[in-house]
């Protein structure tokens, strides 16, 4: 097996995907709990962590609102909408998993962006140009939100 210090963002939270409770991850909070942990601890340590990742959600989602990055995952995975924070445990685990899903995109956007050298901010205009100019057939993932509206 690899030193774990050895692997990419995206190799590391495909183990956390396959893993959860080995990283203390019970639950959808705790998985938010997590990322937001390793975001700060890279942010104070200079690496990229997940700068960009909530303008990226709402790039994905077509819109916008003053939900935090949990906030926008939880609008692709419910477009049915939702009442409350507490969710059914089958809510949290479509959450969860298009939450792993995104995360691996996003990562392996990023990771080719700074491969070609091209800004965060430039691939963000550049999927919003894509996105507005193409009928993405989510199907089930398409927000029509009815219950937490924003």
């Amino acid at each position: 097996m690899r030193d774990p210090k050895t692997w990419s963002e995206r190799e590391y939270f495909a183990s956390v995907a396959e893993r959860p409770p080995m990283f203390g991850i019970r639950s959808l909070s705790d998985l938010e709990s997590f990322l937001t942990g390793y975001d700060q601890h890279a942010f104070r340590h200079g690496g990229p962590g997940l700068d960009g990742w909530r303008d990226w959600l709402v790039a994905r989602r077509g819109k916008d609102c003053n939900h935090g990055w949990t906030g926008q995952v939880r609008h692709l995975a419910l477009p049915e909408g939702w009442t409350s924070w507490d969710i059914t445990p089958e809510q949290e685990a479509r959450v969860s998993g298009l939450l792993f899903e995104l995360l691996d995109e996003f990562l392996a956007e990023r990771d080719a962006a700074e491969g070609s050298k091209k800004s965060r901010p430039a691939i963000i205009a550049n999927r919003l140009s894509e996105w507005a100019h193409q009928d993405l057939n989510l199907g089930p993932l398409r927000y029509q939100a009815k219950s937490m509206v924003c």
